[in-house]
């Protein structure tokens, strides 16, 4: 049964917390998971994050659709926003496509180390996963759970140019946010960025995406993910 199948979050939780009592617009969508491939990642019409900037309510329009899909052996998770990616890795671990304890490769303008307000997750139980996902845990609290409950046993953060030095040569699972490609990280040559996310693609077990619609416009955060999985490789 797929949990995911297009829905509101019309209360102070998940993603819908921040800036919550000041907003006017009080709920965002959580669109549905198909599979595809990367042609099925679209810009939808629904709004997926909702934030007060400066005094002006930024309403981000997200993802039509969540979209999985198979790159040979690997199985590919692109969502909007980033939290998400601890249903994705737990509905991966349980199918046995990586092994419990492996590294984290976390290639994002952000750490998302903060703490959740709590850790009260069955990693066994995907319905309770899926709702700790998108009840408890938000776009910047979601890498703790997964140490915590062992997962993973380390995560790799890459968010700066020496970031990108680094080389993992133990089983790793790799989460990219595609806003390491917005303005505030121009200062990394474009190219560079591409050619080593690259590279941590090659040898990946399972990959996440998020495209971030509030930290990155979004038909750019999708043209950039098509680059870095070229049309030879999709097909």
């Amino acid at each position: 049964m797929e949990r995911y199948t297009g829905f509101y979050i019309d209360k102070p939780q998940g993603n819908n917390v921040f800036s919550y009592e000041e907003r006017e617009n009080k709920k965002i969508f959580v669109p549905k998971l198909i599979e595809g491939t990367l042609e099925d990642v679209k810009v939808g019409d629904n709004i997926v994050f909702n934030e007060i900037d400066e005094d002006t309510e930024i309403k981000a329009k997200g993802l039509k659709n969540l979209v999985e899909y198979k790159l040979g052996n690997k199985t590919i998770y692109v969502f909007d926003n980033h939290n998400h990616a601890f249903y994705f890795w737990n509905k991966s671990l349980l199918k046995n496509e990586f092994n419990k304890g492996c590294k984290l490769v976390h290639v994002d303008q952000h750490k998302d180390m903060r703490e959740p307000d709590n850790y009260n997750v069955n990693i066994e139980n995907l319905d309770d996963v899926f709702t700790y996902t998108n009840e408890v845990l938000n776009v910047g609290n979601f890498i703790q759970p997964a140490l915590k409950k062992g997962i993973f046993s380390q995560a790799i953060i890459i968010d700066s140019s020496y970031g990108f030095d680094v080389e993992v040569d133990e089983e790793y699972v790799l989460d990219i946010d595609l806003d390491i490609f917005s303005k505030d990280m121009d200062y990394i040559p474009y190219d560079f960025r591409i050619d080593k996310i690259k590279k941590l693609i090659e040898n990946a077990k399972v990959i996440t995406i998020a495209t971030s619609p509030y930290f990155i416009e979004q038909d750019y955060a999708i043209k950039v993910l098509k680059e870095l999985f070229n049309c030879d490789i999709i097909e």
